[in-house]
């Protein structure tokens, strides 16, 4: 069997049926707008966001075939074991030329985004980033990748050459542990792109703390976001292992939103801790992990395929570049479907929760007002739902949380 040729083929597929999503995604722009969602737009913002989603769905319908070709001639040409050829004869320092010929390939698609942020954004009047802040932001996000992705390399060669066949299971509670850490440190993460200031003592500040303290939360602190430098997009998050946790809001959600409206969109989120996504969410992702690992498996156990790509010998940065890109990305729609769909139970369940808190009123004015200022879709295709979206349509939630209001109303 040629590796090669099937690597490409399946990079085809991959290529093939994401393009499908994004025809699916700019046609659905034609869908009618349900009742309970037709006054978050206006007839003319509905044409202006119409507008706006033709344009982000042909910009990236052009970049995905750019990184498609691109990835057909890096590994068709045989790219990466000449690059690493350059490198001195050491597994580390081959897999590191790899991970960094993955990541100076970004280069190629950063007119694309620049563009969508600094054209179509700007256009629009999200963009508030400026060229100095899109560029360095693009550099840390290089910086970051390289050394994730070459710790991830240099993982895999560490626990395949001390275990050998018996690696699936490590490699997958490893890269589990990873992604975890990842999700610890990402406040500390955010702050290499953002400024955190904590909120000013007052009503807000009272009641997001009240409304966590009474559900058994300590809070660490609640923390305004300077998401504003570089959108007018908005959101609410909190972080933290067990009871202590951050409140981090975005200072244009602050800006743009009731106080009573900004507690609904975080008993929202509360709803999230309470129960317990973020372990389920893990363990789905162990699962995935552990699937990760029997590809890792099969692939560095026949060393032949490497020699398919213009290796000498295996190489493990080039082995999680096919594990990632090929073949783990030709099943993850699968994962995704499975994934998405507890997610999406579970933003029902969140809402529920801030319904059940009172805020049923004011989650629905705040929502609209989220898909208004992040131009939100409002009628997308059904198929695009169930494939791709992690959270219900804003129609669908509506409908749960006046169904939800209901039942409330009615046992009182």
């Amino acid at each position: 069997m040629n590796y090669k040729t099937l690597a490409m083929i399946i990079l085809t597929v991959i290529f093939l049926y994401n393009l499908l999503l994004k025809v699916i995604r700019w046609r659905s722009a034609k869908n009618p707008v349900p009742v309970n969602v037709a006054d978050v737009y206006d007839r003319e913002t509905y044409r202006t966001w119409r507008n706006y989603n033709a344009e982000k769905s042909r910009l990236s319908m052009l970049s995905g075939a750019v990184a498609f070709l691109l990835d057909i001639l890096l590994i068709g040409f045989n790219i990466y074991a000449l690059f690493a050829a350059g490198f001195p004869n050491t597994p580390f320092l081959r897999l590191f030329a790899v991970m960094l010929l993955s990541a100076l390939s970004g280069v190629f698609i950063l007119p694309f985004e620049y563009h969508d942020t600094m054209v179509i954004e700007e256009k629009y009047g999200f963009n508030r980033s400026t060229e100095k802040t899109f560029w360095l932001d693009q550099l840390k996000s290089f910086l970051i990748g390289l050394i994730l992705m070459t710790g991830m390399a240099a993982l895999l060669m560490v626990i395949h050459q001390a275990l050998g066949d018996w690696m699936i299971l490590v490699f997958a509670a490893a890269m589990t542990l990873i992604a975890l850490g990842i999700s610890f440190l990402y406040p500390f993460l955010s702050r290499v792109f953002n400024k955190f200031t904590p909120l000013e003592d007052g009503e807000l500040k009272e009641k997001l703390s009240g409304l966590l303290e009474k559900h058994g939360y300590k809070v660490r602190a609640i923390q305004i976001m300077d998401a504003s430098r570089r959108s007018t997009k908005s959101n609410a998050y909190f972080t933290g292992f067990g009871k202590m946790k951050t409140i981090v809001l975005y200072d244009t959600l602050v800006q743009s939103m009731t106080t009573e409206e900004i507690c609904a969109v975080f008993a929202h989120e509360m709803g999230h801790g309470l129960h317990k996504d973020t372990l389920k969410n893990a363990i789905l992702s162990f699962v995935q992990m552990l699937v990760l690992g029997m590809l890792a498996w099969l692939t560095l156990r026949s060393p032949e395929i490497f020699t398919f790509f213009g290796f000498d010998q295996t190489n493990y940065g080039f082995a999680l570049l096919l594990i990632t890109t090929v073949e783990f990305a030709l099943i993850s729609p699968l994962f995704g479907l499975v994934a998405n769909a507890v997610s999406r139970r579970a933003e029902y369940r969140a809402d529920a929760q801030a319904v059940d808190e009172g805020y049923a009123d004011e989650l629905v004015s705040g929502l609209k007002k989220l898909a208004k200022a992040n131009f939100s879709e409002l009628a997308p295709s059904p198929l695009l739902v169930k494939l791709e979206y992690s959270h219900p349509t804003l129609s669908q939630r509506i409908t749960a949380i006046e169904k939800r209001k209901a039942e409330k109303t009615q046992k009182e």
